[in-house]
Order: C-alpha cells, then sequence, then structure tokens
C-alpha cells in the first residue's frame, strides 16, 4: 500500500474522516457535483500540499480519484466557487471530531507539568495593492510614488500544545475596524464552546495582556498568561521595582543560565484579581557558524499571569512563556512554507477562511499519522517533508506518460 493510500486509511479507520469530509456543506440547494466530492479532493490537495487548485487540476488523469471521490476531479474553477459559499461551521465541526478522536485516543496529553496550553495569535495571510475582495482589510502605505492603499486578510487562529503534539483547532477572520483583542474573544467565545476541558490556561503575546481578554478568561473559569511589555507600563513599572527585592531562581547548564524573579499580588487594569509577574534574564552561548567563535546571546523576558503558585511553578511559567512560540514555529512557519496556507485558493472572504480551516484540519491529521502511526525507527530515518513528498508523488506516478511503481 502507498503511503498517501495508508495514510487515508489510517485516518478513516481513527476518525473517520470520509464520512467528516462528507458533512461539510455549502449554499447550492441542487447541485450537480455534491460538496462532498470537491471537500475530498481539496484535502487531498491540501494533504499532499500541492499548493494550488490548477496543479490539483493537472492529476485529473490519476486513477487515486476514482477510488478516493467515486468521481472525476472538480475543475479548478468548480473547487473555488464551492467554496465560496461552503458552511465555515460545518468545517470546524470535523476539526471538533479530529480533535475528539485524538483526545479519547489518549495521543493529546498535557505536557509534563500537567498544564494543557491554549496558544492565541494573528496572521496576516496575503496582501494585494490590486486584488481585493468583500472581506479584505485595508491601510495606507507610503511607497516612493506616493501613499497607496493596500488590501490584505487577517486572522487569529487557536492552538493546543500538548507533550510532543500541537493542534490547530479553529480561527477567526478579523473585520473591519476591529482591533486584533475583540477578533480573539470571538474567537475564544466559539473554542470555550467547543472545546470546554481541552485546556487550562490560554497564552498570548504582549497584545493580549489586555483587560477585555484576561476578564473573558478568568469570568470562565480558565487562566490567561501573555508577555508584559510597554502596553501596561504601570504594570511593568511596579513589577521591575518589586522584583529586584526578590532574589532569583538561577539555573545553570554547560551553554546557558538561567535567573528567574517571580512575585505575586499585583494590580491589572481593570482587572478584580491580583495577577502575577514572572522575569527570565536567559544568557546562551552560541557559536556562530562562520567565524566560529562563541558569542554569548541575552533575553530578558515578563510574563504576567492569572496563574498562582500553588498551580504552576516559576518553571511552569517559564516553560509557558515560551511554548507560546509553537503557534509561530510550528504552526503559521510549517503550515505557510511547507503547506502553501497563505496561497490565495480564491480570494472571496468565506474561501480563505474555509482553506484554511481545512488545511488545519490536513496539518493535524498529518501530525497524527507521522507521530501516533508510523514506527519510530522509520521517523527517524526521514523527515516530515520526505513523507509528504512521497505522498504527492503517488498523485503523479499513474498519469499517463509516466511509469508505474517498481
Amino acid at each position: 500500500m502507498t503511503i498517501l493510500r495508508r495514510a487515508l486509511a489510517y485516518a478513516n479507520k481513527v476518525f473517520g474522516l470520509r464520512g467528516l469530509l462528507d458533512g461539510v456543506r455549502d449554499e447550492r440547494q441542487s447541485p450537480r457535483i455534491p460538496a462532498s466530492v470537491v471537500v475530498r479532493s481539496a484535502f487531498v490537495m491540501l494533504f499532499s500540499r500541492l499548493g494550488s487548485l490548477n496543479a490539483l487540476e493537472l492529476t485529473r488523469p490519476s486513477g487515486f480519484w476514482r477510488r478516493w471521490i467515486n468521481a472525476e476531479l472538480p475543475s479548478a474553477d468548480t473547487m473555488g466557487r464551492v467554496f465560496s459559499g461552503v458552511d465555515l461551521q460545518s468545517i470546524r465541526d470535523v476539526a471538533k471530531a479530529v480533535y475528539g478522536r485524538l483526545k479519547r485516543n489518549k495521543a493529546v496529553q498535557a505536557p509534563a507539568h500537567g498544564l494543557m496550553a491554549l496558544v492565541i495569535d494573528a496572521h496576516e495571510s496575503h496582501c494585494s495593492f490590486r486584488s481585493r475582495c468583500a472581506g479584505c482589510l485595508k491601510r495606507t502605505i507610503k511607497t516612493k510614488n506616493g501613499a497607496k492603499t493596500q488590501y490584505y486578510h487577517r486572522n487569529v487562529t487557536a492552538m493546543l500544545v500538548a507533550r510532543g503534539f500541537v493542534l490547530l483547532i479553529d480561527a477567526e477572520e478579523m473585520q473591519p475596524g476591529e482591533d486584533e483583542v475583540a477578533t480573539a474573544l470571538r474567537l475564544l467565545e466559539r473554542v470555550f464552546e467547543s472545546y470546554p476541558r481541552a485546556f487550562d490556561v490560554v497564552t498570548g503575546d504582549a497584545l493580549y495582556a489586555d483587560s477585555r481578554l484576561f476578564n473573558f478568561v478568568v469570568d470562565r473559569g480558565k487562566d490567561v498568561l501573555a508577555v508584559l511589555k510597554a502596553n501596561q507600563r504601570g504594570v511593568l513599572e511596579d513589577a521591575s521595582g518589586i522584583l529586584k527585592e526578590v532574589v532569583p531562581t538561577v539555573e545553570e547548564s554547560r551553554r546557558s543560565r538561567r535567573e528567574w524573579w517571580d512575585a505575586e499580588g499585583f494590580d491589572f487594569p481593570n482587572l478584580d484579581r491580583r495577577v502575577r509577574v514572572v522575569r527570565s534574564c536567559e544568557t546562551k552561548t552560541v557559536r556562530r557558524q562562520l567565524s566560529g567563535e562563541a558569542e554569548d546571546c541575552e533575553a530578558d523576558w515578563y510574563w504576567v499571569t492569572t496563574l498562582p503558585a500553588a498551580t504552576a511553578s516559576t518553571a511552569t511559567i517559564v516553560e509557558l512563556g515560551h511554548r507560546r512560540w509553537a503557534i509561530e514555529n510550528e504552526g503559521f512557519n510549517q503550515t505557510v512554507n511547507r503547506w502553501h496556507a497563505d496561497h490565495v485558493y480564491r480570494h472571496d472572504p468565506t474561501a480563505v477562511l474555509g482553506f484554511w480551516l481545512l488545511c488545519m484540519i490536513a496539518f493535524n491529521v498529518f501530525q497524527a499519522f507521522f507521530f501516533k502511526n508510523l514506527k519510530p525507527e522509520y521517523r527517524a530515518a526521514v523527515s516530515q517533508v520526505h513523507v509528504a513528498q512521497l505522498i504527492s508523488a503517488e498523485l503523479y506516478v499513474c498519469l499517463p506518460g509516466n511509469r508505474g511503481p517498481p
């Protein structure tokens, strides 16, 4: 069995993926091509990282499609048009079902410190001076030829950070006239309803050190942790002064040194609860590749959190603060550079978010297949990119003019 068929067989067995994808709906009343055919095709396009609807259409002669969709592969125009009217909640239901199965199979477990983090962050998917749609945001950019209006899409995405595993679970498009925190609150309202027991603490960058978000999370019985910077100058100045009187905890290794300061009882604007501030001053020795010289790199971090010391140690706060970067390094970085998540498959607000949500599902299924199904010896010998290339190769190997597999 080729690896694409093996991966899809795994997804069908574990998640019932075929049935889940068939549950995605669109606004057409009596479609000639069922939505299930389009969604299954789009999923394989994203799962095999082809990068565009036109690239997918070139694989139409492949015998794989008859087995997977029981029909002829739809055209690129048809797929884009269907996704312009797709029901986004039905795609989110697929993501929830995938998470639920992984959770029941005990594949999603909290890290060693015991706290599951929900990381939120904004991502700008694309921008253009010419191309625009009804959902585009706009801003004025100064250029050498004068001020120009630029159109772009931005979303706020949520990721669960588990032990050795990450899951992208939902996203919300930013609307004209609102800031990132307002978008995040709309996203969190849905996430709290759909995943009430999936996480213990919400984490984010300094922008989310905002009383609106802190109150929203605390009122729903969860904790929150955010980077502390100058946007909360009063809290930062109070913490800087008090932490000078605290004896730091020192952790050293051969190439790094960390000093941690930790104090509770700080006032946070418009929050009826005292917060805790943790500072981590980190020095790491790196050897530059060009010169071969060792160089000390320093970083000074502050985090503000509602987590009490009885629940989370200083080391736990530092780890949670640093694991916030998972959404950048393991989420956006991978999906954009490896999965073509920023490609504009159809410039329509519903289609842009629909393809992004389906890409998140493909990413999660691939992560589950790679880390939970492939044997450790095989994973040690190959990379995720290599496995992805083997998956995409199946769509081309049986095309007319190509030789079949040996």
